[in-house]
């Protein structure tokens, strides 16, 4: 199997990838991650997704390189990072007794033959009815503001759920290891 690249400086994408017990390396992409006008979110994971990976392709030739972007949705609307306590207040605010849905964007480039394969992998989550008192408490333990949707699902922010739907948990946390497996085994590799 060619080396492996992870298009990413997500530390969470590192300690999911490293669960495969797979040699890799990492790299992290510069490329505009605005969302186009009219851009369905399932389409802008998956291009944002495959534009990471070919990112980095022309400086490490002979790899499969692995990208993936994720967004939260709540009601129809794209939801960020809140990157502050307040704007996290008010996301968890509002998601509460809610679906809140993740689309993850997979994309594994062999680098080489310029093939890639691209995915968007759902999961929703439904969230508890939260006081203030219980969004303020968590979010002082766990500080989760460079998460979209204002929550750790690795951590206590499990804690905020009622219950979750979809086909790999691993997706809420940014990289669905159960698809991206079906793909590495597409390149030749071996796994366990």
């Amino acid at each position: 199997m060619l080396p492996l690249l992870l298009a990413s400086s997500s530390v969470y994408r590192r300690e999911l990838l490293s669960r495969l017990h797979l040699p890799f390396t990492c790299g992290a992409p510069d490329i505009d991650e605005s969302h186009r006008p009219n851009e369905p979110a399932i389409e802008l994971v998956k291009r944002l997704a495959e534009e990471k990976a070919r990112a980095l392709a022309a400086s490490h030739p002979g790899h499969l390189i692995i990208g993936s972007d994720q967004v939260a949705a709540l009601e129809g609307r794209i939801i960020g990072k809140p990157h502050t306590f307040e704007n996290a207040r008010e996301q968890l605010l509002a998601a509460s007794g809610k679906r809140v849905s993740f689309l993850t964007g997979l994309a594994l480039l062999n680098s080489d033959t310029g093939h890639c394969q691209v995915d968007c992998i759902p999961f929703t989550v439904h969230m508890r009815e939260l006081s203030v008192e219980c969004i303020e408490r968590y979010l002082r333990i766990e500080q989760p503001y460079d998460c979209a949707g204002s929550f750790k699902a690795e951590g206590l922010g499990v804690s905020l759920f009622q219950s979750t739907e979809g086909p790999d948990a691993t997706s809420l946390v940014g990289l669905p290891l159960i698809r991206l497996v079906d793909m590495l085994l597409v390149e030749g590799a071996h796994i366990p």
